[in-house]
């Protein structure tokens, strides 16, 4: 497994935050419980299997809803 944090641009209401998790939980090798997106900071943190999805299908998964990624972080975890 691997960690993942993703600093988006600042969300506007917590709707967006629900979204984005809800996003993330739909794909397949993302462990649903360890998704969580913070609404003040704007990053979502998340482990995923990196065989089963990438990190750039994940970003990209966040902006087609609308939400741009800053940056990702991934890390062995």
């Amino acid at each position: 497994m691997e960690k993942a944090i993703i600093k988006l641009e600042t969300l506007a209401c917590p709707s967006c935050m629900q979204k984005i998790e809800n996003a993330l939980k739909g794909l397949k090798g993302i462990d649903q419980e360890s998704v969580k997106v913070m609404f003040n900071s704007s990053k979502a943190k998340l482990r995923f299997d990196a065989e089963l999805v990438t990190i750039e299908e994940i970003e990209k998964a966040i902006e087609e809803l609308g939400y741009p990624v800053i940056k990702s972080t991934v890390k062995v975890a």
